[in-house]
């Protein structure tokens, strides 16, 4: 017997070093696709998200298997109710014409089967699942062309990311707070239309992509050249949607670490001094999602934050998107370390006395629609 502490049940240990977003943990496995090796060896995959344009598309997506499930539960059910009332038929025979009838000369029992009608023949068809041949054939042919057929290009978002990624390299991956700010910039485009953006901890840039097909300019921000190059490969693979709006996403290092903008011209993704002084010139939108896990890292982002929105000519609005799910024994309901140190972080600096910036921080209410397909819990 091992004694476990109270301290210890509330503050489970996991030993795996890897994580998994729900995103793709509940993706279907017909929309990624692996499609390479990334310069560290991980595994990248290609997802299909279909953008719902029509938000009554969604009670549909979730209904479909459902339907399914239930049709083929009823199908069985019904193929139950022919063998009983075959049993029943074959009964009463049995009863009508007497043991006698069932005895052959020398006594043996002789069974007469009753033919099958077509009735029959139907109903024991229905609950077998038709088995279709796959044919393997090396081509240029899309892996998702069966899909690509049912949407069309304005309706899919394509991105390159990896799965179950250590904790430094969870940018990699899609989450769902990602997924809530990109239904809030789809649900209130207007508010973005023509802005100059700037995105935090942009990941694999999926929601600088949303942003992008109503914002004039949107510069997604994040660390790590692996990470920039499969965040400018997604845009580049979702570039159709932003040319209607003739909107431009361009991929940047950003170092929360750091004091300053890397201007090194050798270094890939690095700023120019014309690129530095339009963003201090024209954004009036800051945003970030799924990027507060740790306390230091939450830390250098206000400091960032403070550091840019002091240079900005204009007044900016900064969104947050966060997901906190972390349950503890002591409370018994969801709690996040992580999300306590961001909000006490969030207050200090709308608390903050300075004569030259001003800070006030107002949530938003999620009953905005849903534009795409994930299960937006309470905790977003």
């Amino acid at each position: 017997m091992v004694d476990v502490t109270e301290k210890e049940m509330d503050n489970p240990t996991f030993r795996s070093d890897t994580v998994l977003s729900d995103v793709h943990l509940h993706c279907p496995n017909k929309r990624h696709l692996m499609v390479r090796l990334n310069a560290v060896g991980q595994p990248v995959f290609l997802s299909y998200f279909k953008l719902l344009r029509n938000t009554g598309d969604l009670a549909s997506e979730k209904h479909v298997g459902e339907a399914a499930t239930e049709e083929k539960h009823q199908y069985r059910g019904g193929d139950g109710r022919c063998d009983k009332d075959r049993n029943n038929l074959k009964g009463r025979e049995l009863n009508s014409e007497g043991v006698e009838a069932l005895l052959d000369d020398d006594g043996d029992l002789e069974v007469v089967r009753r033919p099958q009608s077509a009735s029959d023949l139907e109903a024991e068809d229905l609950w077998r699942d038709i088995v279709y041949p796959v044919i393997l054939m090396k081509g240029k042919e899309d892996a998702f062309e069966d899909e690509e057929q049912e949407c069309t290009c304005s309706d899919v978002v394509k991105i390159e990311h990896t799965m179950a990624t250590p904790l430094e390299d969870v940018g990699k991956q899609v989450w769902r707070a990602a997924f809530l700010l990109a239904d809030y910039i789809l649900f209130r485009q207007e508010t973005f239309r023509c802005c100059s953006v700037l995105e935090l901890g942009g990941g694999t840039g999926i929601t600088s992509i949303i942003m992008g097909t109503v914002a004039k300019r949107v510069y997604c921000t994040d660390v790590g050249e692996d990470l920039l190059a499969m965040c400018e490969q997604n845009v580049a693979l979702n570039k159709h949607l932003m040319e209607p709006g003739k909107g431009e996403v361009k991929v940047k290092e950003l170092d929360w670490l750091k004091d300053e903008f890397c201007t090194d011209p050798e270094a890939p993704y690095s700023w120019s001094g014309e690129e530095i002084a339009d963003l201090h010139e024209h954004c009036t939108v800051i945003m970030a999602a799924d990027v507060f896990y740790d306390d230091d890292l939450t830390d250098a982002l206000f400091r960032t934050l403070y550091r840019i929105t002091q240079n900005l000519r204009n007044s900016c609005t900064v969104y947050l998107a966060l997901e906190k799910l972390n349950f503890t024994l002591r409370h018994m309901d969801v709690t996040c370390e992580a999300y306590s140190h961001f909000r006490n972080t969030l207050n200090d600096l709308e608390n903050l006395q300075d004569r030259k910036m001003k800070y006030s921080v107002e949530p938003i209410k999620l009953d905005f629609c849903q534009f795409l397909i994930y299960e937006r819990i309470e905790q977003l």
